[in-house]
């Protein structure tokens, strides 16, 4: 009986862990699976304020994802949303000024069948990054770097 009891009490306490969203360390610029295809690149300009980190986006999966970025301060947990949940289907670019980096540096890419699961907080899967990958390619011109996504990203 106590046998039983204890292995209910498992059981119960590890089910939200099945139920919790996959978390994947995205560590290169270049991310490839069945369901989402992600390329980074920054553009430079003049004006360092002005710098962008694009991640252009691709839903691989034929299930309409939808996305959602977050900002996160590793030291005391602070979010901000730095892309409103949107459809990727046929691609979608993240740009993020690189100056709103400094104060929230790892950036979390939430998936999910729709908006609506975003919404409440249950993405089917979230792509996390410590910072902006060591790989990522800066550019000086828009056409070389949208030439260089383009040859990147593809369903």
């Amino acid at each position: 009986m106590i046998t039983r009891l204890v292995a209910a009490i498992l059981l119960c306490l590890a089910l939200p862990a099945a139920w919790a969203a996959e978390r994947i360390h995205g560590a290169d610029a270049h991310y490839a699976s069945a369901d989402v295809a992600l390329e980074w690149a920054v553009l430079r300009h003049a004006d360092e304020d002005r710098t962008e980190v694009v991640i252009r986006v691709l839903d691989r999966s034929g299930k309409g994802l939808h996305l959602l970025v977050e900002g996160v301060d590793p030291f005391g947990g602070a979010r901000t949303t730095f892309a409103a949940a949107r459809p990727v289907a046929a691609g979608a670019d993240i740009v993020v000024p690189r100056r709103l980096l400094a104060d929230h540096p790892s950036l979390e890419l939430h998936f999910a069948a729709g908006a609506d699961a975003l919404a409440a907080g249950r993405p089917a899967f979230t792509i996390y990054y410590l910072g902006v990958p060591d790989t990522t390619p800066e550019f000086l011109d828009r056409a070389a770097m949208e030439a260089y996504l383009a040859g990147k990203v593809r369903p």
